[in-house]
């Protein structure tokens, strides 16, 4: 097995985005912004700055139609930085 075959296990394309969402880490914590630097069609890369995230988390990207807002789920760490998968969708009022 190559170094490239440990890399490249996503199933969709990721591209790069730079963009601020906000993320919300659960009932009477103050939602904060974090950098998502990548997407795909299964989920995001954020680079979080001194966020703790569990392992569930709602992402908010105020009216950008690249990505989706909604639930999201913690599949890698690494410093920083985590992978995140695309749970369900959430609504206006969630």
């Amino acid at each position: 097995m190559s170094s490239l075959d440990l890399e490249e296990r996503r199933q969709s394309p990721r591209r790069r985005l730079g963009r601020l969402a906000t993320i919300k880490l659960g009932v009477g914590i103050a939602p904060r912004y974090c950098l998502v630097t990548n997407i795909s069609a299964e989920g995001v890369r954020l680079q979080l700055n001194g966020i703790d995230v569990l392992d569930e988390f709602v992402l908010l990207f105020n009216g950008n139609e690249i990505v989706r807002d909604g639930t999201y789920k913690v599949v890698w760490r690494q410093g920083q930085d985590v992978g995140a998968k695309f749970i369900s969708a959430v609504t206006e009022n969630a």
